[in-house]
């Protein structure tokens, strides 16, 4: 009888050697005579635990970990294969408390499938949603997803099904679908999760688009630094084209979609999405003027849909199982889940998908077991580096898009970066006119001009505590600040303000500033 042993390809996992995990297992095995089958899943997303090796019993998969090479002998001495007791097993890995928890929907695949295996793919629900739309009319498609809730996970929260109907009414002889897989903000990995970990279902959304639209042509714009993401996609969509569920005559229905991923350009503000399609076209990646609007006039100047890879994956469960399914999920108008990625001076790190509506507390230290170091967390940021830094008192906040609006924060990509208190604030907020001025593509003045005088000022601030021209330095921060905000031309200006000025207001003792 052949045991299957899963170990994870994620490149995280890679990163502190499930290679040669998998080298050390397969090669005691051989050893032993024992029937092994190696299977190269995604990571589950417990990344304080990784390498985490499962193996497949009559009573369902259990898990082992953080399992190092050296540790093959003595896991085959306990007769791990049969899930039996070592010091690194855990028990069953849906029983993780860590798993229990949460409400795993777009990564619902992810850490249970070979990613790069059709077959296992479909047995575990996969082209579902593809099927099902196939026998809808675009309006119909677009329909479900505006009624499903489902935001923008990039950063925007723009409902998806507002941008999908503009395309849909567009009269063009050619339209586009383009993935934003640029994914560039500071503790954020959940669509490289997903690239590496189930690769189809993000083909299966972009497919069930481009149907919707009426969209012939799909591109995955991939951050350059994804190497192991870019080789995933490439041989899924290779194996999906040749299944019939990418090209021409998908499934039969004579509809087509044909789908390429293309390497970024290394630069944050293409992540922006109309600089993105310049970069797409082979153009320096500077931000467009708008309008008009890339749902009327984006790549090569037709009519795109541009979408985040979370927003994309999550439309296969919402065409598979309905809209009001997913719509049951969150509160207010946040509808649906959040795949949460926990970051920074945090003990328990990792990816934590939820309903909307659950609290930084509960992330920080439910999930996150608190701080590292083990001292107090003082601050978090979520949503990237041009996200707000959120103090303690604010920690009770739900996650959802109004009520983050509400403490003037975003919530982003829902990256969570936490911060013990031996953190300097004031550096922080140096940090955020810094990257914007390293990050710029420099088209408009408040982001080019006036990141980098916050620089200045914020040294200027620094070095004159309890002298006379302090309290002037810090006016001319605020004043910098307004300028970016209310002048810039994209997000990477107009958002820098957040940190800086959350910094300033939350922690003024970081800044020679009284409390209170």
């Amino acid at each position: 009888m052949v045991t299957k042993v899963y170990i994870p390809r994620d490149s995280s996992a890679l990163s502190v050697g499930a290679d040669k995990v998998a080298s050390a297992i397969a090669a005691e095995a051989k050893r032993r005579g024992q029937d092994v089958k190696i299977i190269r899943n995604g990571s589950r997303g417990l990344y304080w635990l990784e390498t985490m090796v499962e193996v497949a019993t009559e009573n369902g998969r259990v898990a082992y970990a953080p399992v190092k090479p050296a540790d093959a002998a003595s896991l085959f001495d306990a007769d791990f294969l049969n899930g039996k007791s070592h010091a690194l097993c855990l028990g069953l890995t849906e029983e993780l408390d860590w798993l229990k928890k949460q409400q795993r929907l777009t990564f619902a695949r992810v850490g249970i499938t070979d990613p790069v295996s059709l077959e296992d793919y479909i047995a575990h629900d996969g082209y579902r949603g593809l099927k099902n739309a196939l026998n809808l009319s675009g309006a119909e498609i677009v329909k479900a997803v505006t009624d499903s809730g489902l935001r923008g996970r990039g950063g925007a929260a723009f409902p998806t099904g507002i941008k999908w109907n503009t395309v849909l009414g567009c009269e063009a002889e050619q339209k586009y679908i383009v993935c934003n897989a640029d994914e560039g903000d500071s503790g954020t990995y959940s669509d490289r999760m997903i690239m590496e970990g189930d690769p189809f279902v993000l083909i299966e959304g972009m497919t069930i688009a481009g149907v919707a639209v009426g969209a012939t042509q799909g591109y995955i714009y991939l951050r350059s630094e994804y190497p192991h993401a870019l080789a995933t996609l490439n041989e899924a969509i290779l194996n999906a084209e040749k299944a019939g569920y990418l090209g021409a005559n998908i499934l039969g229905s004579g509809k087509t979609f044909n789908l390429e991923v293309r390497r970024a350009a290394g630069a944050y503000v293409c992540g922006e999405e109309t600089s993105l399609l310049e970069s797409l076209e082979g153009k320096r990646g500077l931000v467009r003027f708008k309008p008009p609007l890339p749902a009327i006039e984006g790549l090569f100047g037709k009519p795109t849909v541009v979408n985040n890879v979370i927003s994309l994956a999550t439309v296969p469960i919402i065409l598979d199982k309905g809209a009001q399914y997913y719509a049951d999920y969150g509160m207010g108008r946040s509808r649906g889940t959040l795949p949460i990625q926990l970051a920074g001076n945090i003990k328990h790190g990792g990816l934590v998908e939820l309903a909307f509506g659950a609290t930084l507390r509960e992330l920080l230290y439910d999930f996150g077991g608190g701080s590292f170091t083990g001292k107090p967390i003082r601050a978090v940021q979520v949503g990237g580096p041009l996200g707000a830094f959120l103090p303690e008192s604010q920690f009770d906040t739900p996650l959802d898009y109004e009520e983050f609006t509400k403490i003037w924060a975003v919530l982003g990509h829902g990256g969570i970066v936490a911060f013990d208190d031996t953190v300097d604030m004031a550096e922080m907020a140096r940090y955020a006119f810094e990257f914007c001025a390293i990050e710029s593509c420099g088209k408009c003045t408040p982001c080019r001009i006036g990141s980098t005088r916050g620089v200045e000022v914020i040294d200027k601030i620094t070095a004159s505590k309890g002298k006379p021209d302090h309290a002037k330095s810090i006016q001319l921060v605020r004043d910098l600040s307004d300028t970016m905000l209310n002048g810039s031309l994209c997000a990477l200006g107009g958002m820098t303000p957040y940190p800086v000025l959350s910094a300033l207001n939350h922690f003024p003792e970081d800044f020679g500033l009284p409390c209170g």
